[in-house]
């Protein structure tokens, strides 16, 4: 809210001066800019006599305002308004009253102002907000139909604003036929239209919410944001439709770049790589020396193992951006550890600057040593990076964490974090680190004790229940205590890939194979992952499809060829 302003020293004028109304001080614009200003339209001002009970009225809302009684304020400014008569005063009744959530004060006030200053759109603008808050949309539709017509030629814009002015509308269908009442007088107006659809798909009518947007974008061709919104109708159902639509709309309507955008996310998101990076470059060509499209082009080409177009690109990202120079830093050193140029890599890592990524490169120069078989220098490395926060200390020990688990040094990774978490019993990085380090040496009695505090101190991290539901399921007898931890976290995360696979193998091992199989199923399609493929497979064997299990794991394989779980199922379930 804006401060509200002391008008005491205004009051105290009136008085010494025998006004007759109330006035408003105002600054004095400077003298050369008042010559040139563009005169006001004047506001008709009732003549009211200052008696005491006004002005005390009059310090009581100024006072409470000051102070942030705002329900006390909005009162006294409502009877004020009342008493008065004044627009002025109404409009501020009405601002008050709107920050105070005083609805039917606020609307009382609205009213009073658009009487008193009936040619106002901003009071017409704020009783209809107010209306349609209250759900009261008849009662708003006739100020609505004077502001849209108040804007004259750009009538498109007060339809533009009406999805937002309605988002709250809990009767879908009565906000529908508002919309299209308030858009009957304009049949060839795109807006309008657009309006129209988007009310209609919020209150689940597909169907004509697709017929309203094709007519707006006939009425407005190459219209982006209708072509977006048909898109988004389009794939609701099936994403490949959705996508289709795009890339024959680009055919039309080459230049539209935020249709390439989102084109090019959609390809993405389908895993081809490829033509999505096509669609990239074409953005760049028309937005040069734009680092955030270079970024995509570059991370695409290091996804395709192209690592001179992924250089090419992150070099040009390091020639126009500051602000994405680490982060090009770091991906030209991972493309030159590709190459196995370890120095180069080094140079790249050691020259990111301190910022939102130095860290990031610390952590990956020290992996770099380790991979060189260096893993003394590397953890000393880190011992001796000079951080601020407790964050960035937690980070790099779970760095060193994560390179003695890159050489099964299991052992070592739960004797680092048990020494790591002596001195930060409550950390719920180094708790869930620690619980799956005590796992790979066989304490579960650790483990369990770590996910249980864990889960004390944030009741709400589903992958806490996850983890513990998910070790009682493979590992102990503990089947229906399992199965509660995990109910739990899928309540907390209802589509996480991961808890949907945990109670997927819970219900394998209590033997309920068709909940088994509709679990692992609905995981697997959320992501391609292949322990859940592991598993999938094995529930898909026992229920006999014996084929259907090897060439599910078969092709996981193929995507991730030295994954241990997918390598023991295969042996445990190979034909003779």
């Amino acid at each position: 809210m804006r401060p509200i302003p002391h008008y005491l020293a205004v009051a105290g004028l009136c008085l010494a001066f025998g006004a007759q109304s109330l006035a408003y001080a105002e600054q004095a614009a400077p003298a050369k800019a008042a010559k040139t200003a563009k005169p006001k339209k004047e506001i008709a001002l009732p003549k009211v006599e200052l008696t005491s009970q006004i002005l005390y009225e009059f310090l009581v809302a100024e006072i409470a305002g000051q102070r942030g009684d705002l329900a006390v304020a909005s009162e006294a400014y409502l009877d004020l308004a009342k008493t008065t008569r004044d627009p002025r005063i109404a409009e501020r009744a009405t601002e008050v009253a709107m920050y105070a959530h005083q609805a039917a004060a606020a609307r009382a006030a609205a009213n009073i102002w658009l009487d008193t200053q009936p040619d106002s759109l901003n009071a017409q603008k704020s009783l209809a907000a107010l209306l349609v808050n209250d759900g009261k949309l008849n009662e708003a539709r006739p100020h609505l139909e004077k502001l849209i017509a108040a804007e004259g030629d750009n009538a498109g814009a007060g339809f533009m604003h009406l999805d937002t002015l309605l988002a709250r509308q809990k009767d879908k269908q009565a906000a529908l036929e508002l919309v299209k009442n308030l858009a009957a007088p304009y049949p060839n107006l795109a807006e309008a239209h657009f309006a129209i659809a988007q009310a209609a798909a919020n209150a689940n009518r597909y169907d004509e919410a697709m017929n309203e947007i094709k007519t707006a974008a006939k009425l407005k061709p190459g219209w982006e944001l209708a072509a977006l919104f048909q898109f988004q109708l389009a794939g609701r159902e099936n994403a490949a439709d959705g996508t289709a639509f795009l890339r024959d709309f680009l055919k039309q309507y080459p230049d539209a770049k935020q249709v390439r955008l989102i084109y090019a996310r959609q390809l993405v998101s389908q895993n081809q790589y490829a033509a999505a990076r096509d669609e990239f470059r074409q953005l760049a060509k028309e937005v040069p020396g734009n680092p955030e499209l270079g970024m995509a082009i570059g991370l695409l080409s290091l996804q395709l193992n192209d690592l001179d177009g992924a250089e090419s690109a992150f070099k040009a990202v390091l020639a126009t951006s500051s602000a994405d120079a680490g982060a090009a830093q770091i991906y030209l050193g991972q493309v030159a550890e590709l190459r196995k140029q370890y120095d180069q890599a080094a140079k790249w890592y050691l020259s990111v600057a301190p910022g939102a990524h130095y860290i990031s490169a610390q952590i990956r120069y020290a992996g770099l040593l380790a991979k060189q078989g260096k893993m003394a220098e590397a953890r000393t490395y880190l011992h001796n990076l000079k951080v601020d926060g407790e964050a960035d200390k937690i980070q790099l020990i779970e760095a060193e964490a994560q390179l003695l688990r890159e050489t099964k040094d299991y052992k070592g990774v739960y004797e680092l974090l048990s020494h790591a978490l002596a001195s930060r019993p409550d950390s719920p990085e180094l708790l869930y680190d620690h619980a799956m380090a005590a796992e790979r040496v066989n304490k579960l009695d650790v483990l369990e004790k770590d996910l249980r505090h864990l889960i004390r101190i944030k009741p709400d991290y589903a992958q806490a229940y996850n983890a513990l539901g998910y070790t009682l399921a493979d590992r102990t007898n503990r089947l229906t205590e399992a199965v509660q931890l995990l109910d739990h976290a899928l309540k907390l995360a209802p589509n996480d890939a991961f808890i949907l696979d945990s109670m997927g193998w819970a219900q394998y091992r209590q033997g309920n194979l068709d909940k088994s199989l509709n679990y692992l199923q609905r995981a697997f399609a959320l992501r391609k992952d292949p322990e859940i493929a592991a598993h999938l497979g094995e529930v898909l064997w026992a229920k006999g499809n014996h084929d259907e299990a090897q060439k599910l794991w078969q092709t996981a394989l193929d995507g991730s060829p030295q994954n241990q779980a997918l390598l023991d199922v295969m042996q445990k379930f190979k034909k003779p």
